[in-house]
């Protein structure tokens, strides 16, 4: 902290009040202090005190002199959370002593320690090296996190501080104060204009994870240690509340949407613009704190952050007009205020829909949803779920991972439950594919939302072709989420690419009361799961009186009947897939009930034409997903990551890989969204040679793509620490899995020329 060397205070009856109440003294005498008022800040006055003769320091914040807004520079509270929070062992100063009496200098105040560190008031650091900068940053970040995992309950805040719906609240509080203040200072447009904006917004902000915010959480607010360069303290707590970790990260990243100019003094010059070596960018920023990617609403977060500079700048305008206010250039915050609003409406705005599939008002929102419950809830727990996956005793039970479980509550909680299914969630496949895209970025989205393959499939064929009893059996069930399926149709011992060479037998019993099902399957994906209660198994049903394609059935089989063994758990490039699998089964004469038969004998084709179609896509928009993910984790890579004397993002060949992998996403994105709507519109059927399209060219893209990130990343691209060898794996996988890639190019060039040759026939006649 620095002095100004200046003070209002009176020195001599605030140095007796602090003797008189044991604040400072015991047993070193003091013969006085001097008071010296900090430059820095416009809210809460800040001093730092020299006691005489010790030299030691303290630190008073005041409220300031004079009328003030209601609810405003609430002190006492920032006094109260300290002491909460210094108890929970994060870094804050230490509180000495709260003083209500306002004849002692004025104003109420507290006393606490004076941290010996530095703070640094230019965002781009201009005095420290790279590595210097880059460690500033991730401690700040680091400490951001720190503050966001603290309990609420072990804070033990009184419950008028825990509040919801904050961006309302917020949005409420300070547009309201920035009335209050223009009765005094004149109004500006801008203003006005942004918080119509965040009106639209805030209708369309559901409620969301609450921690503990700081409230103006900045660089500038944080003290670090002048060697180490680790986090010190903490300060400046009045404006602390109960809200979403983003309106915290939104507000520390607003110097990126400043540009690089003096705010308030000296208080936020921006970082819009510039480049400076060791600086992160947004994104690196987020990725260090620990999401992904920016989170659902951020421009709006970010406007509310500017909005509420602006609306204290124009308070503390409207208290230089009083002839009170703290800070020797309170009047140029009329133009700061009006600067503030811009940055925040430029940060709001929301570009025009250039999508050639716009999304509903409604699915717009519930996409939304499922973007905070990703970012809240799914990312952080990956982690966890891993070692929870890793140290069970028995890694194929599902039952072991207490964090899955969380997910799935919280995802029924949120109304992001069997998002797949039309008739549960009114959404067409082309709404879906949305969906389905942002789950493909986490292995555990889609089971945490209970649209995980190969349930979504066998839940589709029963809701579309199963009988009242088969649904009541087994298909409720699954849509609850008690248990799971799994789908066998791949056999080990034939080329599985031409399903007519299939092996397996669906014969009818001799006693007629049922069927017996034969044969070997493998690649049946989930049976590890103890959850997996019945198989959908795809097997002949010989009769030389029908055409090839219907002398095949499929039929529901409980993994509990006898003569249904689990071979072993296949693995794919050394993975397994834990904790469901990918399964050999055995089925050795299982006789079933006559009614698990699902639609009629040699009705299978029929059947997986209805379930593949879908789910091919579903798979696709969950590779897209996945392909964004590695992108976004490769450009960090190169943005953060120097080689030969420069960042990898300046060297030509990672430029072209990016370039490339950005081009070949969005073009396989398109396609699988035409072949969506192409089902929505036509069926099934009519869509299939856009599916297939999509099929190649999705599954083709994600292996280039996670290969060129590998190769950006390195060494480390090949590790467990990074997801990208277990995506490349799942790409490749994808080439064969749903019907290898030479099956649907035979296809499509089918289809193509069987039309080719009727337009040449027609053109004869």
């Amino acid at each position: 902290m620095s002095g100004s060397g200046n003070s209002d205070l009176s020195e001599g009856k605030l140095c007796a009040y602090l003797v008189k109440h044991g604040v400072v003294g015991g047993d070193d005498a003091v013969s006085g202090l001097e008071a010296e008022k900090c430059s820095h800040g416009q809210s809460n006055p800040t001093y730092i005190l020299t006691l005489k003769p010790s030299q030691q320091r303290l630190v008073l914040r005041r409220k300031p002199f004079g009328s003030l807004l209601p609810k405003a520079h609430q002190i006492d509270r920032e006094f109260m959370l300290l002491e909460r929070l210094r108890e929970c062992h994060f870094p804050v100063p230490r509180v000495h002593h709260y003083c209500k009496d306002t004849s002692v200098i004025g104003a109420e105040f507290y006393i606490m320690e004076f941290v010996d560190g530095t703070i640094f008031r230019d965002p781009s650091l201009p005095d420290l090296t790279p590595k210097q900068r880059h460690k500033v940053y991730y401690e700040l970040a680091t400490v951001l996190k720190q503050l966001h995992s603290l309990s609420l309950n072990a804070l033990e805040l009184p419950s008028s501080f825990v509040k919801h719906n904050f961006f309302q609240r917020q949005l409420h509080v300070w547009t309201k104060q920035y009335e209050l203040a223009s009765q005094l200072a004149p109004r500006n447009a801008t203003f006005a204009q942004l918080a119509e904006q965040l009106e639209h917004h805030a209708k369309h902000i559901g409620e969301q994870e609450l921690v503990l915010c700081h409230g103006d959480f900045r660089l500038d607010n944080v003290v670090f240690h002048p060697e180490k360069l680790t986090v010190m303290a903490v300060l400046d707590w009045e404006l602390a509340s109960t809200g979403p970790p983003v309106a915290d990260l939104a507000y520390a990243c607003l110097q990126y949407h400043m540009p690089a100019q003096e705010i308030m003094g000296v208080a936020l010059p921006g970082l819009q613009g510039i480049q400076c070596d060791g600086v992160p960018d947004e994104r690196t920023f987020l990725r260090t704190y620990g999401v992904e990617s920016r989170p659902h609403a951020w421009g709006a977060f970010v406007g509310l952050s500017a909005l509420r500079l602006s609306s204290i700048a124009q308070g503390v305008y409207a208290r230089s007009l009083q002839g009170n206010a703290s800070a020797t250039n309170a009047a140029d915050c009329k133009a700061i205020a009006v600067a503030l609003a811009d940055v925040g409406l430029k940060a709001v705005a929301v570009p025009r829909d250039v999508s050639l599939f716009p999304l509903s008002e409604r699915t717009a929102h519930l996409l939304a949803s499922l973007h905070v419950f990703m970012e809240s809830h799914v990312y952080p727990s990956e982690r966890k779920w891993e070692a929870e996956v890793l140290a069970s005793k028995d890694p194929w039970a599902v039952e072991s991972s207490p964090v899955l479980e969380a997910l799935k509550t919280e995802a029924k909680r949120r109304g992001l439950w069997n998002l797949f299914l039309p008739a549960v969630s009114g959404m067409t496949q082309l709404e879906y594919a949305r969906f389905a895209e942002v789950m493909g970025r986490s292995l555990l989205a889609s089971e945490a939302c209970n649209c995980n393959a190969p349930d979504t499939g066998n839940m589709e064929v029963l809701h579309m072709y199963g009988t009242k009893a088969q649904k009541d059996r087994w298909l409720a069930p699954l849509l609850e989420g008690r248990i799971r399926s799994c789908f066998c149709m791949t056999e080990p011992d034939v080329a599985s690419s031409d399903a007519t060479n299939m092996q397996c037998t669906i014969t009818r019993a001799p006693s007629g009361d049922g069927y017996v099902v034969t044969g070997r399957k493998w690649w049946s994906t989930g049976a590890g799961s103890p959850r997996c209660k019945f198989a959908i198994v795809m097997g002949r049903t010989p009769d030389t009186s029908r055409p090839k394609h219907q002398q095949h059935s499929m039929i529901i089989v409980p993994l509990d009947a006898k003569g249904v063994r689990r071979v072993r758990p296949l693995t794919t490039f050394g993975y397994d897939d834990r904790p469901a699998g990918h399964f050999e089964m055995e089925f050795d004469h299982v006789l079933v009930p006559r009614d698990n038969m699902i639609l009629g004998e040699g009705r299978g084709f029929e059947i997986a034409q209805g379930r593949l179609g879908p789910g091919r896509l579903h798979h696709c928009m969950r590779a897209v997903g996945m392909c964004e993910r590695a992108f976004e984790l490769m450009c960090a890579r190169a943005v953060g990551r120097e080689t030969f004397g420069k960042r990898l993002a300046r060297h030509g060949m990672v430029q072209e890989k990016v370039a490339l992998s950005r081009i070949e996403i969005d073009q396989c994105r398109l396609l699988v969204l035409q072949a969506a709507k192409a089902i929505d519109v036509q069926g099934n059927k009519a869509a299939r040679k856009h599916v297939a399209m999509a099929k190649v060219a999705v599954a083709r893209t994600a292996q280039r793509v996670l290969d060129r990130a590998i190769q950006v990343f390195g060494g480390a691209g090949l590790s467990s620490d990074f997801p990208l060898a277990y995506m490349f794996t799942g790409a490749r996988a994808l080439r064969i899995a749903d019907g290898p890639d030479e099956v649907h190019m035979l296809s499509i060039a089918s289809l193509e020329l069987k039309a080719a040759a009727k337009r040449a026939f027609t053109s004869k006649l």
